[in-house]
């Protein structure tokens, strides 16, 4: 049997301030609050056990001091006239956290319960803070703890540096102690710079090559002429969800790296962007990538969310796969260094060149969430199967369906497994069947596996 209490953490006399969101903020507060219902989508989730088990006071205790270093954990987000968005950092206030204490036997399950109810709904991002709690109790100690936080709060780089940072206070670190010895952007900070003419300055000339690569890029990937009626006369559609885990891409990805000197991202995006070019019947293709504009140590360390989409436009990708990577690499750095802008700024001027007829197809989506300091084999070391012989363990599944969204046609994002690389998919019928979907993720793989398996034979 389970039972269910409240409890409460306690903030008191932490940063507090208000100013203007960041460009980030603004951003992902656009996105959820354009979904709705769907937004719990973007929640992002953790439920963890806590070895050995520990009394919850100590826990709600390490959490406290956890909300003191990271402003973004108690900062709400109010709109602001019709182009407006204001950051609180609230420096006092109260926490709920959401108890279920059962039998240890049952603590996982009613972990993941859990978890699903924190994360299940939406946030009131002008009301609550974005950051929900819940211990699992059993015999008088938490065995589980349980985070749900709104992506308006962290993306998934700063949901990595605030576990680490909270193993690193369980060890004992304070929030002064990890702050003095790496410090963190605060939002308030970024909003500041964001303000700033030099600010202003990086926001206008990000927005000027946005509309530049949109006016170059193709009108149309997708070429098949139906796609674009299917899509109006069957709204509600649902959109099909791939996952292809692969042991040989993590392993040939790294040797393909290392021979054309490029980055193991710039291989992935290079060989997604052939594929999709020979595929789709357009040799010339768009993505818009997910950056999380980390480039300095301070933002490396915010747990903030920084996410901004560069536009990436590669000409001529169908033709040759190592030639697409190689120019994968400076077509990527350009795109990154204009990837920092407002968001509803840049939404006003495209949306001002899809009404003239002059934008090109930019529905298509790709995101790299690996973070560079975990690889697949950390856990596991390394195969010792030979490359061919690793292709057989490759798994395609086909976890769930997702509600449309607006500007999606295909979504892939890159993620690290223990042993193994991750692409998930996920694709507009009207576009792209299943069987398409699977084309793609198995042609990508093998395109990477293929010259890898070359390089052996030198």
């Amino acid at each position: 049997m389970t039972t269910v209490e409240e409890r409460t953490i306690r903030l008191h006399s932490a940063r507090t301030g208000t100013g203007p969101a960041t460009w980030g903020q603004r951003a992902i507060w656009g996105v959820v609050t354009r979904l709705g219902a769907d937004a719990p989508r973007y929640n992002l989730r953790l439920d963890l056990p806590l070895t050995p088990p520990r009394p919850a006071s100590r826990v709600l205790a390490d959490l406290t001091e956890l909300l003191r270093m990271h402003d973004s954990l108690h900062t709400r987000l109010l709109p602001d006239g019709d182009d407006g968005l204001t950051q609180v950092v609230d420096g006092t206030g109260e926490l709920p956290v959401e108890v279920r204490r059962c039998p240890a036997e049952k603590a996982p399950e009613a972990g993941a319960a859990l978890m699903e109810e924190l994360a299940g709904r939406s946030f009131d991002h002008a009301r609550e803070w974005p950051f929900r709690v819940g211990l699992v109790e059993c015999d008088g100690l938490a065995h589980r703890l349980v985070l749900a936080a709104s992506h308006t709060a962290m993306d998934l780089w700063g949901e990595g540096r605030m576990l680490r940072d909270l193993r690193l206070i369980e060890a004992g670190q304070s929030a002064d102690s990890l702050l003095l010895a790496r410090p963190a952007l605060q939002p308030l900070d970024a909003a500041a710079v964001q303000a700033s003419p030099l600010g202003r300055r990086r926001d206008e000339a990000a927005r000027r090559y946005w509309c530049e690569r949109l006016t170059a890029g193709p009108r149309r990937i997708f070429q098949d002429p139906a796609a674009p009626e299917r899509a109006v006369t069957d709204p509600s559609r649902l959109f099909p969800n791939a996952l292809l885990r692969s042991p040989a891409l993590a392993v040939a990805v790294e040797r393909v790296a290392a021979d054309l000197g490029v980055s193991d991202a710039a291989v992935l995006l290079g060989a997604a962007s052939h594929r999709l070019a020979r595929m789709s019947g357009s040799s010339d293709v768009l993505f818009q990538v997910v950056v999380s504009n980390r480039f300095q140590p301070a933002a490396a360390e915010s747990v903030s969310t920084m996410a901004q989409e560069a536009v990436f436009l590669l000409t001529d990708a169908a033709t040759d796969f190592e030639d697409a990577v190689r120019r994968t690499r400076s077509v990527a750095f350009t795109a990154f260094r204009h990837a920092g802008y407002d968001k509803w700024a840049l939404d006003r001027e495209v949306a001002r060149l899809v009404e003239r007829g002059e934008a090109a197809d930019h529905s298509c989506w790709w995101n790299d969430t690996r973070d560079p300091a975990d690889g697949p084999f950390d856990t596991t070391g390394r195969p010792g199967a030979a490359l061919g012989e690793l292709t057989a363990r490759t798994e395609l599944t086909w976890p769930t369906e997702f509600l449309p969204r607006k500007n999606v046609s295909v979504a892939v994002d890159v993620l690290t497994a223990p042993g193994a690389l991750e692409l998930a998919m996920t694709a507009d019928p009207a576009v792209l069947t299943r069987e398409g979907m699977e084309r793609f993720l198995r042609g990508v793989e093998e395109s990477v596996v293929a010259k890898a398996l070359a390089l052996e034979e030198r």
